[in-house]
């Protein structure tokens, strides 16, 4: 299935040079003091265009071919059903002695913390264990990637991770070595989820350097565009580099499943040959992902405040901007509300995988043909929903609420196959159904719900807003496989997990319709030069500052009535 991505963000505040400090100065001396956001010096050299190299047609193309490598096959399709093969393999039918090997429709379990799992529980216990190193991962090191020139190391590193982890995965062959196979789906799945969002956060800075964004935001300081107009411009591009990367991250889905057919039709009867299809979709990855760490241009970010360092400043920014994003109450809502949506979509997909991957016996080929189906769908749908976008002028908001209809039509129908056979997820066509289905409109939905967060957050702090949305994305998705699995391992029927999934995913859609996304970017705006404001009085000068005054060194504000102008500098 076609994985996911997302996630980061910040804040600001607004002070006078007099002694009264209000209570959002109050919040940026607090952060600014043990080192949390880095004053003004973050917000200008992020936003300081000048100094920043425009993005090429090169670089463009490089960014997009890493994800077409990183289409999510391997280790979100093909390693979950090896994963799944090796579980079935070694265990057997509950309640039966001597013991029966599992069928493709039977309940199975396998030894478990002294007892026994149903096969479906350990899966989602495997997810649930990866989004939660994921969360881990995300609050550790997603801020610390708007320092410097760490994020472009970090992605790199979990890259080569998750390659190493996929070469790894061919070491399974038999059904014994399960729990092998559980330890590098999971650290292969944390790397993959891990690359998808910092991989995510470098777009919306993409978009702010192309030719064209950079001449209208000099337009916008000469007064010959409006700030609407401008937002206009720098956002249709936003969803065309999302919505290009996406089709992109199709297009390598679709072609490494037709390559593997090179693989699986000639040696359909050599048990090996699964295992050869997953080196074959890893190297693909490898060949076209290079590329992105060789033509990617420097845009480093500055210094870890003093007092701080990368392996403290994620935390540290991660709690303040949980704490201030009461000052930006749409972004709020819409990371409330993407909590319960990726919850539900995540665990509905992992849910669905599974009764596929029993349906048809774990084979890669019909994988593949599945995975085909679903491909070329969503390679229509992303160029399609952008055309209709680019030429009708919609909204980034409407058009994710129509992929959020059918994100709570999928959990729905699985639910109608607790009532009946006939439907819910019972038949072979029911899963090129729901591959058309996932195809057409959840491939749109990714891209839709980055672009959503990235025109609600702050511009400059890219890496820690889709850090924290990412961060929604995966810590929500710790909940789901954890309640899904003891409703099942109870149960012992998959199906009972659909009804749980679709009311969070109507919730979610409910909520997201009440995201009012102009009020949020203007709102972003007003943070962002509040901050500004606040950081440059702070630093010794009375007046105002307008937006992109830079401000040297990390400021940090006596946080005692009566010092308002008590002020230290770091460096």
């Amino acid at each position: 299935m076609i994985d996911h991505r997302n996630d980061t963000s910040a804040d600001r505040d607004h002070s006078s040079n007099n002694k009264h400090i209000d209570h959002e100065t109050t919040l940026l001396s607090q952060e600014q003091s043990f080192g949390g956001l880095g004053g003004t010096e973050h917000l200008s050299k992020a936003e300081n265009v000048p100094n920043q190299p425009a993005t090429t047609r090169r670089e463009l193309w490089s960014y997009y071919l890493y994800y077409n490598g990183d289409n999510g096959v391997g280790p979100g399709s093909y390693t979950q059903t090896l994963f799944q093969w090796a579980l079935n393999g070694a265990g057997w039918q509950p309640d039966t002695n001597p013991r029966k090997a599992c069928t493709d429709n039977s309940p199975c379990v396998v030894p478990w913390a002294g007892g026994t799992r149903s096969v479906s529980s350990v899966v989602l216990i495997a997810n649930g264990l990866s989004f939660t190193f994921m969360t881990v991962t995300f609050v550790w090191l997603g801020s610390a990637a708007d320092y410097g020139s760490f994020g472009r190391w970090l992605l790199l590193v979990l890259t080569v991770i998750c390659w190493a982890m996929q070469y790894s995965m061919m070491s399974v062959r038999h059904p014994s070595q399960w729990p092998t196979a559980m330890g590098l789906y999971v650290i292969s799945y944390v790397a993959y989820g891990a690359t998808l969002v910092f991989y995510a956060a470098v777009f919306p800075r993409l978009a702010r350097h192309m030719p064209h964004v950079r001449k209208a935001r000099e337009d916008l300081k000469e007064g010959k565009l409006s700030q609407q107009e401008y937002d206009a411009v720098e956002s249709l591009e936003r969803n065309h580099i999302s919505n290009v990367s996406t089709a992109h991250s199709n297009i390598g889905y679709l072609a490494v499943l037709v390559l593997n057919l090179s693989v699986l039709l000639p040696l359909r009867d050599n048990s090996f040959s699964n295992n050869l299809a997953l080196c074959l979709t890893n190297s693909y990855w490898v060949i076209l992902g290079i590329w992105w760490f060789i033509f990617q241009q420097k845009r480093p970010g500055p210094r870890v405040p003093e007092g701080s360092s990368y392996a403290t400043i994620g935390f540290k920014q991660i709690w303040l901007a949980l704490r201030k994003v009461r000052a930006l109450p749409q972004t709020f809502l819409y990371f409330v509300a993407y909590f319960l949506l990726a919850d539900g979509l995540n665990t509905t997909g992992t849910l669905v995988s599974i009764i596929q991957n029993d349906f048809v016996a774990f084979s890669f080929l019909q994988v593949t043909y599945l995975g085909i189906t679903q491909a070329a769908c969503s390679i229509a749908s992303t160029f399609g929903f952008w055309y209709i976008q680019n030429y009708f002028q919609i909204r980034t908001k409407r058009m994710f609420l129509i992929t959020n209809f059918f994100t709570v039509l999928i959990p729905f129908w699985g639910m109608l196959g607790l009532w009946t056979k006939r439907i819910g997820y019972h038949h072979r066509w029911e899963f090129y159904l729901y591959n058309v289905i996932f195809g057409l409109f959840q491939a749109p939905y990714y891209a839709y719900a980055q672009t959503m967060i990235s025109e609600l957050m702050p511009p400059g702090y890219d890496n820690m807003f889709f850090a924290l949305f990412g961060i929604t994305n995966r810590a929500s998705s710790i909940i789901g496989p954890n309640v899904v699995q003891a409703i099942i391992n109870d149960t012992r029927n998959n199906w009972m997990g659909f009804p749980f999934l679709f009311a969070i995913c109507a919730a979610a859609m409910v909520a997201i319709m009440f995201v009012d996304v102009e009020k949020g970017r203007e709102d972003g705006r007003r943070f962002m030069e509040e901050h500004a404001v606040a950081s440059a009085s702070s630093a010794g000068g009375g007046g105002r500052v307008g937006t992109g005054t830079t401000v040297k060194g990390p400021v940090i504000i006596s946080t005692e009535e009566g010092e308002g102008s008590g002020v230290s500098r770091g460096g």
